[in-house]
């Protein structure tokens, strides 16, 4: 098992599956496209016959949940996370194959061969790496000639955005891969890269599963300096007619070799 390289901050974020599944419930029940930001991405795979996959940053593998059909002509299926408690919610939710493998795996240090996969995945994930221009690097070098790369990411100005302007937070963050910078970074290496947006909104009816919902962001943002009472209060300001609407921005960059 190759050496591992993360941070305080995403180590107590993803080191099990319970903030994320938090984050999941709150879209599964308030997103207004009900293609369901999981089921459209899958939907945008080109998934052929004898196909050798790997996914990086499974997280709890719920988007192959119910698309498990997909994978079982393909040759190998690699689903790897930094986290063992991620990989291990990956099996219960995708199960045991014959052809699907589940490993601890690091980003910039990928311990396959070159050109071994026709797919590499990484969504929801590429903003958390250090040394991104390392992982690209290495996600180039395991992929095939011409095979294709799927990244999906956020945009500036969705669901934290918003939360920021709610709470009053005015923050500095640095967007180190989203869906206003990604084109321009994974064309230094990859030849053809296009972008694809998806169309939907959060309209929340409970303002609990809204607060528990930014409590679960507390190590990584500035949004821990609020207790929930506090919270239940500023959010309270953009709740009309018992609802508050909230924008989201993602998408995915489809890249080739």
């Amino acid at each position: 098992m190759n050496k591992l390289v993360t941070t305080d901050t995403v180590d107590t974020q993803y080191k099990n599956p319970d903030k994320l599944n938090i984050r999941i419930r709150l879209h599964q029940l308030y997103s207004t496209n009900k293609e369901g930001f999981n089921n459209w991405i899958v939907n945008h795979y080109d998934i052929k016959k004898k196909s050798s996959i790997l996914e990086l940053g499974c997280g709890t593998g719920i988007t192959w949940k119910d698309n498990t059909h997909l994978l079982q002509d393909c040759k190998e299926v690699y689903f790897t996370d930094l986290f063992e408690g991620m990989i291990k919610e990956a099996k219960t939710n995708i199960g045991e194959h014959s052809n699907i493998h589940y490993a601890v795996v690091n980003a910039e240090e990928l311990p396959y061969e070159d050109e071994r996969f026709d797919i590499v995945i990484a969504n929801m994930m590429l903003y958390h790496i250090p040394n991104l221009d390392k992982a690209l690097s290495e996600i180039r070098r395991v992929l095939k000639k011409n095979g294709i790369f799927y990244c999906a990411t956020y945009g500036e100005n969705g669901v934290e955005s918003f939360i920021n302007k709610m709470l009053n937070v005015q923050t500095e963050r640095q967007h180190t891969f989203t869906l206003q910078n990604g084109k321009s970074i994974l064309e230094d290496w990859f030849s053809d890269v296009e972008k694809l947006e998806y169309v939907d909104k959060l309209l929340i009816s409970n303002r609990s599963d809204l607060v528990e919902y930014i409590q679960s962001f507390k190590e990584m943002n500035d949004w821990h300096n609020y207790s929930d009472e506090e919270l239940y209060r500023l959010i309270s300001n953009y709740e009309k007619q018992g609802i508050i609407e909230i924008p989201k921005e993602y998408g995915m960059f489809v890249s080739r070799k």
